[in-house]
């Protein structure tokens, strides 16, 4: 399968590096390049791509608020943040309006290129222990302390899903979290896929930041 990457940065010579490498590989295609948010959701629009490198500082519409209608407007389409922390709080911002990881702007190229690979096959990129720390660390735009936020969809889980759900938040991987509820490690992967899908989510990381905004988890 060849992996349609679109490009969106407002830097013309990192456009071009990333393409350079893009174009080296066999199972990748760049399919266009966006200099702000706003030509980045028209080409996306367009071409429908598999993947999305998005920088969230570029003039005129962000890459925060391109993230937000990608997302919501191209459905099988997955976007990367490319940010220069791995706390910033622009990567924060990225990953609750619908991306599926971020990516340091200085990573090797063979870093990108799994990423890219990563995100393409349906999995993500940042670690649930990485996105923990973001969430904890910007706690201050998360709702306030008290019960669980109401969202229609939590009547979808059932309980153990539940459980599984909030060992997921805690940044517990498919086999720690089937050491502590003893369950086999491919039914806690069956749940999990329930999970996202009862949700509506597109991953792991997206279900750690519903799980911290229905307060069903609370930061440290």
């Amino acid at each position: 399968m060849t992996i349609r990457v679109l490009l969106a940065d407002d830097e013309p010579l990192l456009r071009m590096a990333f393409t350079m490498v893009l174009e080296a590989q066999p199972d990748m295609e760049p399919v266009g390049e966006a200099g702000d948010g706003a030509e980045a959701v028209r080409l996306a629009r367009q071409s429908n791509p598999d993947v999305v490198l998005m920088d969230v500082r570029m003039p005129g519409t962000d890459g925060i608020e391109a993230t937000a209608r990608i997302t919501r407007d191209c459905r099988q389409t997955r976007v990367l943040i490319l940010t220069t922390f791995d706390l910033d709080e622009h990567a924060f911002a990225g990953l609750k309006s619908g991306a599926s990881g971020f990516l340091l702007k200085n990573a090797l190229p063979e870093e990108l290129l799994a990423a890219i690979r990563s995100v393409a096959a349906g999995d993500a990129v940042v670690s649930p222990r990485i996105t923990r720390r973001l969430l904890e660390n910007f706690a201050h735009q998360l709702p306030a302390d008290g019960g669980t936020v109401e969202d229609d969809r939590l009547e979808r889980l059932t309980a153990r899903e539940r459980e599984v759900l909030i060992e997921v938040a805690r940044g517990l991987s498919n086999a720690e979290i089937a050491a502590a509820l003893h369950l086999a490690e491919a039914t806690v992967k069956t749940h999990l896929n329930r999970i996202l899908t009862k949700l509506e989510l597109r991953d792991r990381v997206q279900a750690v930041v519903f799980a911290y905004e229905t307060r069903l988890i609370h930061p440290e």
